[in-house]
């Protein structure tokens, strides 16, 4: 199997996100979200689900929450090539409101995709992503901002971009996670 963005599969799977009907998110869409990011990449940033903007453009992480994660990335030294964006929803949800019904239907997608991807890390943003992907973690408070096991991945857990917005207390907490995540990343 090729992995990454650049083959057969990746092709594939993508078609069927975009296509995909299998839930009520497809009925209020304007389209389905599939990836943003390097056709390998290194570490994999996985949110809870596509907004307004997103779905309007049909990429993960372009609107405000998504500008403060690039800054992020910039900060922990990561490339063009060296990350990937994606979603536990695929579509987005009315009135910005997770359904974890349709977390479950699209899991499978999320699974393919990473497998597909084969980050060496796994950074889920939020509580939502990361209960996807761990559903055994503490609330994303208590685990954010260290790495740890789930399944085959690698993760390390950090508050969603759209909580820095909330409170200092959130930003600082971001601020802190994103120095740990650059050490860990081997930028100091």
């Amino acid at each position: 199997m090729v992995t990454g963005t650049s083959g057969p599969e990746w092709g594939r799977l993508s078609a069927e996100i975009r296509g995909c009907t299998l839930c009520e998110l497809h009925r209020t869409r304007t389209q389905a979200v599939v990836y943003r990011g390097g056709s390998s990449p290194r570490v994999v940033f996985v949110g809870e689900a596509p907004g307004a903007e997103e779905d309007r453009r049909g990429e993960p992480f372009v609107g405000r929450s998504g500008r403060r994660l690039d800054e992020g990335i910039a900060q922990v030294g990561l490339g063009p090539s060296d990350f990937g964006i994606v979603n536990v929803l695929k579509c987005r949800p009315p009135k910005n409101v997770f359904s974890p019904t349709s977390a479950v239907t699209c899991h499978p997608y999320l699974d393919r995709q990473l497998a597909l991807l084969q980050p060496d890390l796994v950074v889920p943003l939020g509580a939502h992503a990361l209960r996807s992907l761990d559903p055994a973690a503490s609330r994303i408070t208590d685990v954010a901002g260290a790495p740890r096991t789930a399944g085959r991945w690698t993760l390390f857990p950090m508050l969603h971009p759209a909580a820095t917005f909330r409170s200092r207390q959130n930003l600082a907490r971001w601020e802190h996670d994103l120095l740990a995540l650059r050490s860990i990343l081997g930028g100091g």
